[in-house]
């Protein structure tokens, strides 16, 4: 049997942390067990559906790497098949029509709270004759009795009674088909073998069973991943900061680091931290889920994309860098000088928006310095170093790291002072303050104009503070 799972996102927003960790899951468990993987949209809310959203969702799945090998299929393509469905359902006796008011819903449903009751239909149009032609929804006709038995891989096997359950809407008066019904008849029709997808789907899986069983196809396997929560304990949201995985694009995670950390949301393989994506697809197994809520830590992504910053080639990463650099109003090519950057300066940030604010010193000039910095370096009496260190600057004939130490040690020599008294200075000017590497090799990638140009500058403002 070819194991062949699913993610089933509905359109109505981003692609979000949950619903890329359900994806991710999905995604690896087909590959873990060569087989397919499939993205469907349920995009049946007509009202809250969007392309844009269709997109985004596009748009995170090709930017996380999880490549599907059917689809995407949209459900509003597929309502002739699920009103097929539908009669079939009909025509077996398991489906009605329902003309109850929402009147007599509400009461029916407010007379079972006050007696502490399960609300659920009663089944008061099981029996009756409506006609087609008039104002009505159908439903399923759930069995009264016995269990649904759900063998969920995951949380191990539930029992839930039919008598729990009520007679849900499968169409709706203006003859569009619901959730639960459309699933069920993706699922069959696709072959879904294994479905993975979030707790809080756990009450429409006996639903969907009985469906299933209903129309004689067979049952998929299930697992119900835990919720993720925040910081606090409370379910993940907005609030919480990032939840769409592009705005972690647009703050600067790489798609490995935050692929790595929604891996080990709710899964582990002993006290590993770090997978690439070939040992997640070798070692993942939905028996390694937990069952109890994740809770997302933000600074153990920093710490996870970090690790990504550093061990990544330079070119790599100053591909993903450079549009942040661009954003910032530069025009930086991907080439030795931006990897140069990104090998001097990636030890220094947890993230390429943190990278791409400390590197923008190499390409273009400053008006301002660190506060705490200026103050302790540019003072009246590193005028004389910063003018010696200027002056054999601008002799020398090459721009190397060898040539500027030495010039640097030169004047320090000369001038018979420690070496920071020169060098703490020099540094601000031509830094601003921002964090940097060694000095020489800070100079060598800033360059000889623009060194020359940011130490008069700084000689400059030095002397009209004094004034």
């Amino acid at each position: 049997m070819t194991i062949r799972t699913r993610f089933a996102p509905s359109p109505t927003g981003c692609l979000h942390v949950g619903g890329a960790r359900t994806a991710l899951f999905s995604w690896l468990y087909a590959r873990k067990h060569g087989g397919d993987f499939v993205l469907r949209i349920e995009d049946t809310d007509l009202e809250r559906s969007t392309q844009e959203s269709v997109n985004a969702i596009l748009e995170g799945m090709e930017w996380l790497g999880l490549d599907y090998d059917e689809g995407p299929f949209f459900q509003t393509e597929r309502f002739e098949r699920y009103e097929e469905v539908i009669e079939s359902l009909m025509m077996k006796g398991v489906a009605y029509r329902c003309n109850c008011s929402r009147e007599r819903l509400d009461s029916l449903r407010d007379e079972q709270m006050k007696r502490k009751e399960k609300p659920r239909y009663d089944g008061r149009c099981r029996e009756r004759d409506i006609a087609g032609d008039e104002p009505h929804v159908i439903r399923f006709r759930n069995p009264d009795e016995g269990d649904v038995v759900v063998d969920d891989l995951i949380r191990g096997r539930m029992f839930i009674n039919n008598r729990e359950l009520d007679d849900l809407i499968i169409r709706r008066s203006d003859g569009s088909p619901t959730y639960n019904l459309t699933v069920v008849v993706d699922d069959a029709d696709m072959n879904i073998t294994h479905v993975i997808r979030g707790d809080d789907h756990i009450n429409n899986t006996p639903r969907q069973i009985n469906m299933l069983q209903a129309l004689n196809l067979p049952v998929p396997k299930y697992a119900h991943l835990p919720m993720i929560l925040g910081d606090d304990g409370a379910r993940l949201s907005k609030r919480h900061g990032a939840v769409s995985v592009m705005q972690y694009k647009e703050e600067g995670y790489l798609p490995d680091a935050l692929l790595n950390y929604l891996v080990r949301l709710g899964w582990s393989h002993g006290d590993q931290e770090i997978f690439s994506t070939e040992e997640m697809i070798e070692l993942f197994e939905l028996e390694g889920v937990n069952k109890a809520p994740s809770a997302f830590n933000t600074e153990k992504l920093q710490w996870i994309n970090q690790h990504y910053l550093k061990q990544h080639d330079a070119r790599h990463v100053a591909i993903q860098l450079a549009p942040h650099l661009n954003q910032r109003g530069l025009e930086v090519t991907v080439g030795h000088h931006l990897q140069a950057v990104v090998e001097a300066q990636r030890e220094r940030a947890q993230t390429l928006e943190e990278l791409a604010d400390i590197s923008l010193f190499y390409y273009r000039d400053f008006d301002e310095y660190d506060a705490k910095a200026a103050k302790r370096a540019l003072k009246p009496e590193a005028i004389e170093p910063l003018n010696a260190v200027k002056a054999a600057l601008a002799e020398l004939d090459g721009w190397s790291r060898e040539s500027l130490h030495a010039a640097v040690a030169g004047v320090v020599e000369q001038l018979e002072v420690g070496f920071g008294k020169v060098a703490m200075p020099l540094r601000i000017a031509v830094t601003g303050g921002a964090p940097s590497p060694d000095l020489d090799l800070t100079l060598s990638l800033v360059g000889r104009e623009a060194t020359l140009r940011r130490i008069d500058q700084a000689i400059a403002g030095i002397e009209r503070s004094a004034r």
